[in-house]
């Protein structure tokens, strides 16, 4: 009993072994990030095998959109886990409560003002981007209904930073497992049995992320020793207010930038045709995957460097983000070589269709290498949002995916113009992609070695220069 207590409380960063700590800290959590990864995969392959490909390629374009709606809640999250992380790393209890009640209030807050927008901008933007007649009215459903979900999805994401913040990554990830056994076992009820289609596959997802955002808000309820949530700490704290959006907006704008250049990059997909846009959708289920144990280090490097900044242990910074970016780095790399050689594998569980599975094929192969490179990115970006420096990454974003990849796209596109690719040929969307990663992580790398990003959390000017 006593292990089990210890493995659901609040993780101490400050001590013992960096690496030791970043791997109990970040298996939990790459464990968690993978079975959310699971809710919009297990809804695509549903729909796909079971409803048809304008099904599957109506949930990627509702999935493109959503990551638009949702960059607030990205933000607040943001901001939320460097803050509860520094304050924790102080041992200051009662800013940690003002903290989390202030993140609470928060997330319900924007929760009811992006659902109603959500509702109402849904189709309109789903025919900016160009939706074929055959997928708009699946992809409306799709998202129309997730929005009424998004108080709930909203609780759990956030809440789970808060928790990740105080080093507990392993309650969101049981809670996560609970609700994504709940999401497979609704969708095949409602796709198979009610004989729904799109709408089942988000009816799913909404009641199973409600069920996780109350786990998460009875499990911080309950963490007396830690904290005090009452009506004095349930409430918008001004000062607290302040700072979580200081800190957050940069992160969610970097979200926004990536959500809508996906946007803008997604109408180039929708003109080159409904298969190419089925491919997309299979293809970037499989790269959540690949994905997540990048963004899962990243996470870690914050959470980690949030805590040993506000404990002033300055020198377990730096070798917490060389230990990070090990494991990231090697995680990366045992990924790539499993889609290099299982990516037929992969895409058929999508879809049948020949032509759908080799065109996907080819691209996840293409991409491949730039997860290595983006493990970096992460990392190095973690380090320096968790010491409250949220700008660079944030023009780093803009740089590589503004600047770079949306103009390479379209401007390969334009070039590869042919009879048989009259819009452009499909490999301007990853080769793109692929140039935007590797930009990204030698960018990130040279700014994270100049050291500025230092001087954010009080780190002595005499150790700027140090590494």
């Amino acid at each position: 009993m006593q292990a089990i207590r210890k493995l659901f409380a609040p993780r101490d960063l400050t001590q013992g072994k960096p690496l030791t700590g970043i791997a109990l800290f970040a298996v939990p959590l790459l464990l968690g990030n993978l079975a959310q990864q699971m809710y919009n995969t297990v809804d695509a392959i549903v729909v796909g095998q079971y409803v048809g490909d304008a099904a599957l390629g109506a949930v990627g374009l509702g999935g493109a959109v959503l990551n638009l709606i949702l960059v607030l809640f990205m933000g607040i999250s943001t901001g939320a886990t460097i803050v509860v992380s520094q304050y924790f790393g102080a041992k200051d209890r009662e800013n940690l409560s003002k903290a989390v009640g202030t993140t609470i209030m928060l997330t319900i807050l924007s929760g009811i003002f992006m659902t109603v927008v959500g509702m109402l901008l849904s189709r309109p933007l789903l025919k900016l981007l160009g939706t074929s007649d055959n997928m708009i009215d699946l992809a409306t459903d799709y998202l129309v209904i997730i929005m009424l979900g998004l108080v709930g999805n909203g609780l759990y994401n956030i809440l789970s930073g808060v928790m990740r913040g105080l080093g507990d990554s392993t309650s969101p990830l049981l809670y996560l497992l609970v609700a994504c056994g709940l999401n497979i076992v609704l969708d095949l009820v409602f796709v198979i049995c009610f004989g729904m289609t799109t709408d089942g596959v988000a009816c799913a997802t909404i009641i199973a992320q409600g069920v996780s955002a109350a786990l998460c808000l009875r499990k911080l309820w309950k963490m007396k020793d830690t904290l005090d949530l009452n009506r004095q700490t349930l409430k918008a704290d001004k000062m607290i207010t302040k700072r979580v959006v200081q800190l957050g907006v940069p992160a969610g704008l970097t979200q926004m930038i990536f959500a809508l250049s996906n946007i803008l990059v997604q109408s180039l997909t929708t003109s080159l045709g409904d298969n190419v846009v089925t491919a997309t959708t299979a293809i970037m289920r499989v790269d959540g995957f690949a994905m997540m144990p990048n963004f899962t280090f990243g996470i870690a490097a914050t959470t980690f460097t949030g805590q040993n900044v506000g404990a002033r242990l300055f020198d377990r910074v730096k070798q917490g983000a060389k230990d990070t970016l090990l494991l990231a780095v090697g995680t990366a790399t045992v990924l790539v070589v499993g889609i290099l050689l299982f990516g037929k594998n992969l895409m058929q569980v999508f879809t049948s269709t020949p032509e759908i599975v080799e065109m996907g094929v080819g691209m996840m192969r293409l991409l491949a290498v730039g997860y290595i490179a983006f493990a970096v990115t992460q990392v190095l970006q973690g380090v320096m949002r968790g010491a409250g420096e949220t700008v660079i990454p944030m023009w780093i974003s803009v740089i590589v995916t503004v600047i770079i990849r949306m103009p390479l796209a379209y401007l390969w596109a334009h070039l590869t113009q042919s009879p048989e690719f009259p819009n452009g040929d499909p490999t301007c969307l990853y080769g793109s992609l692929l140039t935007a990663w590797v930009l990204g992580c030698l960018i990130s790398t040279a700014f994270y070695l100049k050291g500025t990003w230092k001087r954010k959390c009080g780190w002595g000017q005499q150790d700027v220069t140090e590494e």
